[in-house]
């Protein structure tokens, strides 16, 4: 996956170093560290007025440098690089590193700065900017050391980005330590031009990069970090670090570089939703990262202990439990072997106590039996150095044990000097290797999460609402008069009216103005009723005795209108009073009152909140928060999360409320939010769950102005884009057949297993290039469970005797850079030549150039001749291989500036 130009920062070939009188120091820095890592480019230098470095040419100015150099690297005052970059730009070089302070931390003089270069880079088309305020790039591996760093780390396959320079440098000297090395070094600094998420999407494709860490005081463009982490931990695990987890620390992160700081619980549900594992110690980034890159993925929780110390085995045990991690249980037959082999009085149980007199035989007789235990998913081997210990020996029969075993290895070689040697042969054959339990089992928990993050986001959700349609007229009508009124908070009626309109059950309120309308309005309704004040500056109205529930009679309801203005009156004066709301009073012994609602956080837009409502609902603080869009397994996991989730689900006898309605209505609140960018909170508390029915008692919408009078792209409110509805229109096959052909979901992976199973293994292998197992859920998860601002998956869905299946499906893939876009089709068997090949050709190009490709490719078989009358007619241009059986394929779009590319193989 292309990345614009950052091969030009992380693989240059020549490089310039721009410095000037008080930054001198800086650019000779660089140049030594160049020079130093053996760089094999030609490396230039500007403005240094100092000594010459050896094997550095200095020229005088930039437009003197032949080439043009890939990078440079500029190292002046702040306030003299938009100068520097208009030059660079001038000169040809293609990419920028800006390091030094002054720019948006120091205030609004310094983001008045960084305005002017970004308007300077812009004038120069692909030209990117790394920082400012970066301490540079180390890529091992390429000999490159362009950084402010002291020292460069070993090649190794961890990419590491950080914001923070500091700890860029303190992170270096630790590696270094620690014998740790890395594929990639970038201190990416304030992030005017290349962020998180360009780096991410390059490394996704760099062979020399297993996983990444990342240390984040904030995040720019959560759209696009969301969409490249999403892409990236399907094959390789992100470890991130954060920091600003608390009210103070954010308050410090907004003042570094980078955009406001959100919510942590935010981040928190944003990293689990891009499957990105968060540690809370700096000392487990790197840890981790190398554990999730070489280790086999575990098959679940259960942990087995081995030691030769009984102490630190309840060590372990005690931050095994602490941390929601699962103890393996031993089988008899495996207690019964290590009995058979063990001295009398070992532990008979896990953790697995081999005593202290343990040799590196006994360590490797103990391990092999627990390994072989169906009952373990991971052993973790602690060691510690007494009389009869052999650390290295044992350290040695570990690697060969782990050359023959699928499941995850670890080891806690405790002490010094003595288990030295020991921890450097472990290390050395990609086994992880601590020095403490602790360290091993939260690395072990941290991996387990990843998995289970994995498996979650490829879990196939149920269609729940597959008759979920909208009343687009009806909601174009609310929501125009929601921006035609002047309010901020919108009124309990309107706020229900707008739930209402996304099938979301309300208790329906009637506004009256006097207390004889309340009476008319009771007795119409029925009896109970709950009257509450109707006041925009009035968002909490238990407080002001602004509610009075359980109302039985017309007199009740005379005297209860009267006390609710009397106390609003007195309690709020300043308060405009507009009436009363009177609705049915809904109540069940055997309900539960949820909090559902929605924010808007500086970073990721909108978010769905979920969890115990009611007036204490801040109080009890039990909630889950996920990003929108939801669909039936998120919001099931959401549910499932919460400590009231065991009284929803029936506890001790009680009913079960009706779990399957809730996640339908978290479902339908997730669409209002995705299709409602004017919507800057939403409040519906409570939200009344019986084991019959949900319904919305109260609710609260506050509007967002900004949104309601600017011109914004669709969904940019959100960190995922939702599913794209308007792609969905009808098409007629050759002989009058009626199909769909609508953007793929998840919730179609049944369909897509059975069309799948309807293809001929040719038509299989035109498509795919080769064959697989058409059942596996990895495979189809590839093709269901999209990024719609990445790729799409437009299928053909038939209806033949009240059942749906589909027929056929045309694919378009997205790169990087937005510029080109790869194409394949397939059609089911029975469906092959009536013209849906066409159709879904005609129908992706058309997309294509509505996302403003420059260019669709695609690939064949030279066999494949219906595929290739599809591209010819398309206006595909042919080549043939010469040397082998593929086809490529080409046709250029209109449009020749890059905006979204796709697509994989073909067949049709």
């Amino acid at each position: 996956m292309t990345v614009r130009n950052l091969e030009k920062i992380l693989q240059p070939s020549c490089i310039v170093v721009v410095g000037e009188g008080d930054n001198a120091g800086a650019a000779h820095t660089v140049l030594t560290n160049l020079v130093d890592s053996g760089f094999k480019g030609p490396v230039l230098s500007v403005g240094v007025p100092t000594a010459p470095t050896p094997g550095v040419v200095s020229r005088e100015r930039l437009v003197d440098v032949d080439g043009p150099p890939d990078l440079a690297v500029v190292c002046t005052s702040a306030e003299a690089v938009p100068s520097v970059v208009r030059q660079c730009g001038e000169a040809g070089i293609g990419a920028v590193v800006v390091t030094g302070p002054g720019f948006r931390e120091i205030g609004p003089e310094g983001r008045a700065l960084e305005q002017r270069i970004e308007e300077e880079r812009s004038r120069y088309g692909n030209m990117r900017i790394l920082g400012p305020k970066s301490l540079g790039v180390v890529v091992p591996h390429w000999n490159l050391n362009a950084s402010l760093a002291g020292a460069a780390p070993k090649e190794g396959r961890v990419a590491f980005i950080s914001q923070s320079g500091t700890l860029c440098t303190s992170a270096l000297d630790w590696a270094i330590t620690e014998d740790i090395g890395f594929s990639h070094f970038v201190s990416i600094g304030n992030m005017l031009d290349i962020s998180v998420g360009d780096l991410i999407d390059y490394f996704a494709a760099d062979p020399h990069t297993d996983s990444i860490v990342l240390f984040l005081e904030s995040i720019r463009g959560a759209r696009q970090f969301m969409s490249a982490a999403r892409a990236i931990t399907k094959v390789k695990p992100i470890v991130v670090y954060t920091a600003g987890r608390f009210a103070e620390s954010a308050a410090a992160a907004v003042s570094h570089p980078g955009a406001p700081a959100g919510v942590d619980a935010v981040y928190e549900a944003a990293f689990e939703r891009a499957g990105i594992v968060r540690v809370s110690e700096i000392d487990d980034m790197f840890d981790c990262a190398q554990l999730l890159a070489r280790q086999p993925r575990p098959t679940g929780p259960r942990l087995a202990i081995i030691t030769n110390a009984g102490g630190p085995g309840v060590v372990a045990t005690d931050c095994l439990i602490g941390c929601k991690g699962s103890l393996a249980r031993l089988s008899d037959g495996s207690i019964a072997e290590l009995s058979d082999l063990l001295p009398r009085y070992w532990s008979h149980s896990n953790p697995v106590d081999i005593l202290g007199d343990a040799s590196a035989e006994r360590f490797c007789s103990a391990i092999d039996v627990v390994l072989a235990d169906q009952g373990v998913d991971a052993v973790l081997v602690i060691l510690t150095p007494q009389a009869a210990t052999e650390p290295t020996k044992t350290a040695q029969a570990l690697v060969q044990l782990s050359q023959r075993s699928h499941k995850l290895l670890l080891a806690a070689w405790m002490g010094g000097r003595a288990v030295h040697d020991g921890i450097c042969v472990l290390k050395s054959a990609g086994i992880p290797a601590y020095t403490t339990p602790k360290n091993a089992v939260h690395a072990f928990m941290h991996w387990v999460s990843y998995a289970r993050s994995q498996e979650t986001l490829n879990e196939t959700p149920r269609n729940v609402l597959p008759d979920f349609s909208l009343d687009r007229d009806k909601q174009r009508e609310i929501l125009d008069s929601i921006v035609s009124d002047s309010r901020e908070v919108l009124s309990e009626a309107t706020s229900k009216k707008l739930l209402d309109s996304y099938g979301i059950s309300i208790a329906k309120p009637w506004h009256v103005e006097s207390a004889i309308e309340a009476v008319a309005v009771a007795r119409r309704i029925g009896f109970p009723v709950v009257l509450k004040i109707v006041s925009p500056e009035i968002t909490h109205k238990n407080e002001v005795g602004g509610v009075v529930l359980n109302v039985s009679t017309e007199n009740d309801v005379l005297q209860a209108f009267n006390r609710i203005v009397d106390s609003v009156k007195v309690m709020r004066p300043n308060a405009r009073i507009e009436g009363v709301s009177v609705q049915p009073m809904i109540s069940a012994p055997d309900g539960f009152e949820i909090i559902l609602g929605s924010r808007k956080d500086p970073v990721f837009g909108a978010v769905v909140i979920v969890g115990a409502g009611g007036v204490a609902a801040e109080v009890i603080d039990d909630r889950a928060l996920g990003l929108p869009p939801l669909n039936e397994r998120m919001v099931r996991r959401m549910l499932e999360s919460l400590r009231s989730w065991p009284i929803l689900a029936g506890y001790r006898n009680r009913v079960p409320v009706d779990i399957e309605g809730l996640i339908r209505t978290v479902i339908r609140f997730s669409h209002l939010v995705a299709d409602c960018p004017q919507i800057a909170e939403c409040d519906v508390n409570p939200l009344l769950v019986t084991p019959r029915d949900v319904i919305a008692l109260d609710a609260r919408v506050r509007i967002d102005r900004g949104a309601t009078n600017e011109l914004q792209r669709p969904y940019s409110h959100l960190a995922i884009r939702p599913y794209p509805a308007e792609l969905v229109r009808p098409a007629v096959l050759k002989g009058g057949a009626r199909v769909t052909l609508r953007p793929i979901k998840p919730e179609d992976e049944p369909l897509w297993h059975e069309m799948m199973s309807a293809c001929s293994t040719e038509s299989i292998r035109y498509r795919f290039r080769y064959l697989f197992n058409v059942m596996l859920h990895e495979i189809a998860a590839r093709y269901c469970f999209i990024d719609y601002d990445r790729e799409l998956v437009i299928v053909a869905e038939i209806e033949q005797e009240g059942n749906s299946s589909l027929i056929g499906v045309g694919q378009l893939m997205c790169d990087a850079d937005h510029a080109d876009a790869e194409y394949a089709v397939l059609v089911a068997d029975a469906w092959q030549g009536r013209g849906l090949g066409r159709i879904l050709t005609d129908y992706c190009l058309e997309i294509a150039e509505s996302w403003d490709l420059m260019e669709v490719f695609g690939e064949t078989d030279r066999t494949n001749r219906r595929m290739i009358a599809t591209f010819k007619r398309a206006g595909f241009e042919l080549v043939y291989g010469a040397d082998t059986d593929v086809v490529s394929a080409r046709k250029a779009l209109k449009q020749q500036h890059a905006s979204v590319a796709c697509g994989e193989s073909t067949t049709s």
